[in-house]
């Protein structure tokens, strides 16, 4: 299945893209924050979050990285740092948002992320695995930056709910769901089950050996 890049559609991506970089990068800062980075620390850490996985999947694509091709996802991303951190100097920030700011990157770079795969032509099954890797390579190259063993490799369903939403758009778009409508649902269904299964401390059996 390969989707015509017409101009609805790329519109779509691009303000997709956007919010999944802002939120992304914001979650960066969070974290950062939690460690006492300076302003410069802080600001590499949000643009590796909130332009990483993007990055990597542009490459793969052999398409044109991004925020290289069109700056404002870069100027994005070091307004959201800068932001972020005169903001947290002002009002109290909940270490909880941090997982909301990161479950929102997760759902927004996922449905981007699997919608430009299908637009190069990726299988639909590349297609939703691409989208899972945008939606967490950000995040993986915060938590290593940070001296963290990452999120996704530990945390309650991470790459499992954005893998099944991702799987989900593509379904939507088989049946001739509206783009907007579909990537709004798909996106929603993997930011609301990555908060449930915070909440409720669901995730994958763990590896261990027999004793």
């Amino acid at each position: 299945m390969t989707l015509e890049p017409t101009t609805s559609l790329l519109e779509n991506l691009y303000w997709i893209t956007l919010l999944a970089v802002i939120v992304s990068s914001a979650s960066g800062v969070l974290k950062a924050g939690f460690k006492q980075f300076d302003l410069f620390g802080v600001i590499i850490i949000a643009i590796a979050t909130g332009l990483g996985g993007g990055s990597l999947r542009d490459m793969l694509l052999s398409r044109d990285v991004f925020w290289i091709n069109d700056q404002i996802f870069f100027i994005a991303s070091l307004s959201s740092a800068v932001i972020f951190f005169v903001a947290a100097r002002l009002v109290i920030i909940p270490p909880k948002y941090f997982l909301v700011a990161d479950a929102a990157g997760l759902a927004t770079f996922g449905v981007a992320g699997t919608l430009v795969s299908l637009m190069f032509g990726a299988p639909p099954l590349v297609a939703s695995f691409m989208g899972v890797m945008t939606g967490t390579m950000g995040g993986i190259f915060r938590d290593v930056l940070c001296n963290e063993t990452p999120v996704v490799f530990q945390s309650p369903l991470y790459a499992t709910v954005s893998w099944i939403g991702s799987l989900l758009f593509i379904g939507f778009l088989y049946f001739d769901l509206d783009v907007t409508l579909a990537a709004i649902i798909s996106g929603m269904s993997i930011f609301i089950s990555r908060l449930w299964a915070l909440h409720y401390n669901i995730s994958l059996p763990r590896f261990r050996f027999k004793s």
